[in-house]
């Protein structure tokens, strides 16, 4: 494991794999660079590029210094994008999805993004998370109640049935969730409302590829869709026969043309 300082002294935790053009992997909720869908993609990815991974600011081996803001997650990746040689791709993945958008309406140097199923709130999803989320989030980390957090996240932000939780609990991927919940209300943050950000995808204007899988919910697959429609220079694909977790030997094809070309 390597370790890069961030602009405000928090020590971003990462690994290199491969050779190539720098490709930079953002996670979204509850996921690292040892635990969630980066374990898989990175050896496939490496195959073509120089492929960054790290765990986000809380979690895994990163550290966290406080007070938290969505601008001091940028600078994380800004931190790594000099590691890589000074530019970069991109590729998030829901919230991570999210704040690779703001990385890069920020004026990071990024040649080409990448995005897979961005979570936005549209008309396409009913739920609604509760305004106050990132408030709520705090208080259950301040007073030591991850498992709360977790659920809270899932139910209330997320809006899993009721009954995703209660089979997470079973699994072992249960205990990493809850190891990884301080970063929950980073999370819920850069997320802000759940509103599709008009004006800061009107001023992206590299070439941007939004991913969605055919088998998620439409409550993912319309967000891709307007969020293509709204980027200068966007374009939109759709995997066939995938879901939100979806197969590295489908993605990558797509992210090696796309960035390429």
């Amino acid at each position: 494991m390597n370790t890069v300082i961030s602009k405000d002294g928090t020590r971003i935790a990462y690994e290199i794999n491969g050779k190539g053009p720098v490709v930079i992997l953002v996670d979204g909720a509850f996921c690292s660079k040892d635990f969630g869908p980066t374990p898989k993609l990175v050896p496939v990815l490496a195959n073509n590029f120089t492929v960054i991974s790290y765990d986000r600011r809380a979690r895994g081996g990163s550290s966290d210094t406080q007070p938290y803001s969505v601008q001091r997650e940028i600078e994380d990746i800004e931190a790594l994008i000099n590691v890589g040689g000074g530019t970069t791709y991109l590729y998030g993945v829901s919230s991570g999805a999210v704040l690779c958008i703001e990385a890069v309406a920020n004026g990071l140097p990024v040649k080409k993004l990448v995005i897979f199923e961005p979570p936005y709130f549209t008309d396409a999803r009913r739920h609604e998370p509760p305004p106050d989320s990132e408030r709520q989030l705090n208080q259950m980390i301040a007073e030591g109640r991850k498992k709360d957090a977790v659920k809270f996240y899932l139910r209330k932000v997320i809006g899993v049935p009721a009954i995703v939780p209660f089979i997470l609990r079973l699994t072992p991927n249960w205990s990493k969730m809850i190891a990884n919940a301080n970063s929950l209300p980073y999370d819920a943050a850069v997320m802000g409302n759940f509103k599709v950000p008009k004006n800061v995808l009107a001023s992206i204007n590299i070439p941007v590829m939004v991913i969605a899988s055919a088998k998620s919910p439409q409550s993912l697959r319309k967000p891709s869709q307007i969020v293509a429609e709204l980027l200068p220079a966007g374009t939109q694909k759709i995997l066939k026969g995938q879901i939100h977790n979806v197969s590295p030997n489908t993605l990558v094809p797509e992210l090696v043309d796309f960035f390429n070309n």
